[in-house]
């Protein structure tokens, strides 16, 4: 697996070193997904009480709606729909979230209550209307705070799948690969160490047969 590797000690420590930095890369990544997967949590939760109450408050404003057109016309109710026309800032801040730029919406509306426009006639319409104006209003407001919500968890959703993604990777193919390479290394340089001592010791019987030569033949010639 890892016979392209020179099986040097400093190619040995080389790889340890990179164990080391993915493992420390690997338990920064979990814990990023953990704290996204925290942050999602809570984000889903906030989501699922707006989307509760947002449902609620449509019913009531349709509720309103078809009681206001028992009591005027089609035309009636158009005029003033095109009457209430209001001014909405959005004001939009980001936060970061383990690298996650999670929106805050500040919603800027016009002060002025809609009975107080001068193209609002209170002799034209009736409490009806009204009260479907008042619900259409705040179904505006929470549907602008829902889509921050859903915006957020689906950018959470994205960072927590390719952080897992990283995790995965690091701990399922890059470090058993390291681990792999780092002992294929470790069994070749004891490998040549064991050939390097099976070579010494024949050298050193070789130098030994020979010194017992020259002994031998020295003592003869004397």
């Amino acid at each position: 697996m890892a016979s392209d590797v020179n099986p040097t000690r400093m190619e040995l420590i080389k790889t340890k070193d990179r164990i080391k930095l993915a493992e420390k890369g690997h338990k920064l990544l979990k814990q990023k997904r953990d704290a996204l997967i925290l942050e999602f949590f809570k984000i889903l939760k906030k989501a699922q009480d707006l989307r509760g109450q947002l449902a609620k408050k449509i019913a009531e404003g349709y509720r309103s709606l078809a009681m206001a057109e028992t009591y005027h016309s089609i035309q009636e109710m158009t005029k003033v729909s095109l009457d209430l026309n209001k001014k909405i800032d959005l004001d939009v801040e980001v936060r970061n979230v383990m690298g996650v730029k999670i929106p805050n919406i500040a919603i800027q509306m016009d002060s002025t209550h809609f009975l107080s426009l001068p193209s609002y006639s209170v002799t034209g319409t009736s409490a009806k209307i009204d009260a479907a104006v008042e619900d259409f209003n705040e179904i505006l407001q929470m549907t602008i705070k829902l889509a921050e919500t859903e915006t957020a968890m689906k950018r959470l959703i994205l960072e927590i799948e390719k952080t897992k993604r990283r995790v995965n990777a690091l701990e399922f193919v890059l470090i058993p690969k390291l681990e792999e390479q780092k002992k294929d290394i470790i069994f070749r340089l004891e490998e040549m160490e064991r050939d390097s001592f099976v070579s010494l010791k024949s050298i050193k019987r070789k130098l030994e047969k020979e010194k017992r030569a020259k002994a031998a033949a020295y003592a003869e010639a004397n």
